[in-house]
C-alpha cells in the first residue's frame, strides 16, 4: 500500500473508507490487512464497518481471512452496543437456525456465545 493511500485511510472518520479499499482492493490486500483491520477497530466507534469487513471476508473466503474475520468481530462485539449489527452477522456466518443450534454452538465458538448473550441477555446459556 502507497504510504498517501495509507495516511488517507489514517484519516478516515468512521471505517468506511478502511472497508471499501478492502473491497475495492481483495485480490491483493492480504500482506495490508492486519494493518486495515487496526485502522478500522480504531476509528469505527460503532461496529458498523468492522462488522460489515468481517462479514465480507467470510463470504468472499473465510479460511483464508480467518484471522482478520475473528479479529474484527471481537472489535464488533465491543464496539455495538446498541445491537445493530450482531444479528446479521449470526445469520450470515451460522445460519437461519443458529437459535436452534446455540447451545452446540455456544460451546464450541466463543465469539458466538458472547455475540449471542449480547443479543439474549437472559438466555439460558
Amino acid at each position: 500500500m502507497e504510504e498517501e493511500i495509507r495516511k488517507k485511510l489514517t484519516a478516515d472518520p468512521d471505517g468506511l473508507l478502511s472497508y471499501e479499499y478492502i473491497a475495492n482492493h481483495i485480490d491483493t490486500v492480504e500482506s495490508d490487512l492486519p494493518w486495515l483491520v487496526d485502522n478500522m477497530i480504531r476509528v469505527d466507534l460503532t461496529g458498523q464497518f468492522v462488522i460489515s469487513a468481517a462479514r465480507y471476508l467470510y463470504a468472499i473466503d473465510p479460511q483464508t481471512f480467518a484471522e482478520a474475520i475473528d479479529r474484527l468481530i471481537k472489535a464488533g462485539i465491543d464496539k455495538d452496543r446498541e445491537r445493530r449489527y450482531l444479528g446479521d452477522l449470526l445469520r450470515q456466518m451460522y445460519g437461519a437456525d443458529y437459535t436452534e443450534r446455540a447451545a452446540e454452538l455456544s460451546a464450541t465458538d466463543d465469539n458466538f456465545r458472547r455475540i449471542y448473550k449480547r443479543l439474549y441477555p437472559v438466555s439460558a446459556i
